[in-house]
């Protein structure tokens, strides 16, 4: 089932997996209202907006379905983060 949206919105995809270890939805649309009509928005929060479609669709999938660097690379901006 598609959320719900506004109406200058347009579903463009949708992409099921996992982040942080729970099971995440994320929702691709386009809205040509926005100064970047291209945007995910996932389950756990998270968003990204572009302002063409190609990045879209491979950084939502990279969101749901994360390789096994992903953690070690989050960890480590976490620990770069905290250290300033």
């Amino acid at each position: 089932m598609k959320p719900q949206m506004e109406e200058t919105e347009f579903w463009a995809g949708t992409f099921h997996g996992s982040h942080d270890g729970l099971p995440a939805k994320v929702t691709a649309t386009r809205d040509d209202t926005r100064p970047k009509p291209y945007i995910w928005t996932c389950t756990c929060g998270a968003s990204r907006s572009f302002p063409t479609e190609h990045d879209l669709f491979p950084t939502a999938w990279r969101h749901t379905h994360p390789t096994r660097f992903d953690p070690l690379r989050s960890w480590v901006a976490r620990c770069f983060r905290t250290a300033r």
